[in-house]
């Protein structure tokens, strides 16, 4: 799957914790990259600069669903599912 158009979901929804230029802390999930751009493309794409995790990132209907608001929203609720406190909830639900 390509990334589609006007999109930018993967910029927005998570948290980055690796340094992005102009961002030297990283971003939290919500918060739009600084590297985005008003078209919802990657101003850095293809940088060496541009962080690993965001390079490695694939579109994949999974995660983007069919258009930006499905993906906002699978992209949120994965992040809400895998931060720090809810995880440490799921370890103690399931031992």
């Amino acid at each position: 799957m390509q990334c589609r158009e006007n999109c930018g979901a993967c910029c927005t929804a998570p948290s980055i914790s690796s340094p992005i230029p102009g961002m030297p802390n990283g971003k939290a999930a919500g918060e739009p990259c600084i590297q985005l751009l008003a078209d919802y493309r990657c101003a850095i794409f293809g940088d060496p600069s541009r962080p690993e995790v965001c390079d490695k990132f694939s579109a994949e209907e999974y995660t983007c669903g069919t258009n930006r608001e499905e993906a906002l929203y699978i992209l949120t609720h994965l992040e809400d599912e895998t931060s720090p406190i809810n995880t440490g909830l799921l370890k103690r639900k399931y031992q």
